[in-house]
């Protein structure tokens, strides 16, 4: 049996530092956001919009894939640098020193600029920045329905079209920071080399987003118990894919299965008491 406990406790960790985050800036968020939250039909647009835009994706010429997600990313930490400080001419250094990097580092292949230790930490950041910035605007309910919707979504997606596959194929070889890549703890050595692993930016959302909600919803202690228990479906499936050789498997669909039970004991214990 071949295991692995880098990703799950890279996991574990993220979303207590997103958790983190979101109380140190929650104030801000909820005074720039002006309150606004998800509503149902919102939700539903929002994984129909998803699904249809993996699916587009695997036609997209790299160069525009590229130049999309650079201009999304650079958005993204304009937006949450603004929200930080407050002043536009603060804000445009994250957004400029990333689009540097990445130019300079993969255009002009120049690794000390862009490897995979820079990759994984802008990977880390944008994490942390959606997942606090988007899990502002859910509720428990609209995020139950998310992640029923999302796991749905995902598990055709996989499995079925394998469009997020061909997907994730291009965004690597891009080296774009969509995807965290950590070795095998304890190391599996291949024909190929050390044996890697990889979990995409929209997982680390979704994990992040459930632990974050979690922690909204019923406080600290529920919300490490649940960021736990993801963690450790995460690692009983990655066990059984690195065991038996699966190469690719819904991430939303490890990552749920640690949280759902614990939510429903939760839901139906509150209930018994009251």
């Amino acid at each position: 049996m071949e295991f692995d406990l880098a990703l799950p406790l890279f996991m574990f960790v993220l979303d207590l530092l997103i958790i983190f985050v979101y109380m140190r800036f929650e104030g801000r968020l909820k005074q720039v956001l002006e309150e606004r939250e998800f509503q149902v039909k919102d939700i539903a647009l929002l994984v129909v919009a998803m699904g249809v835009m993996v699916s587009i994706m695997v036609f997209v010429p790299s160069l525009a894939l590229m130049l999309l997600f650079l201009f999304a990313f650079s958005v993204l930490t304009f937006t949450f640098s603004y929200i930080v400080t407050e002043k536009w001419y603060i804000s445009i250094i994250p957004p400029t020193i990333f689009i540097l990097l990445y130019y300079f580092g993969v255009f002009w292949n120049i690794p000390v600029l862009w490897n995979l230790y820079v990759l994984n930490a802008f990977v880390i950041i944008f994490a942390i920045l959606i997942t606090v910035y988007l899990g502002s605007l859910f509720t428990w309910k609209t995020t139950a329905l998310f992640a029923i919707l999302l796991t749905g979504m995902d598990i055709i997606q996989v499995l079925f079209t394998k469009h997020m596959v061909s997907v994730s194929q291009t965004v690597t070889e891009l080296q774009l920071p969509l995807l965290i890549i950590l070795p095998v703890i304890p190391p599996i050595y291949t024909e190929h080399g050390l044996q890697l692993m990889g979990l995409g930016l929209g997982d680390l959302f979704f994990t992040g987003l459930l632990g974050l909600q979690a922690f909204k919803e019923y406080g600290r202690n529920f919300a490490i118990l649940s960021i736990i228990g993801m963690s450790a479906s995460f690692f009983i499936f990655e066990t059984l894919m690195l065991t038996y050789g699966i190469s690719a498997f819904p991430g939303t669909l490890m990552i749920i299965c640690g949280w759902f039970p614990l939510v429903v004991i939760k839901q139906l214990r509150s209930r018994s008491l009251s």
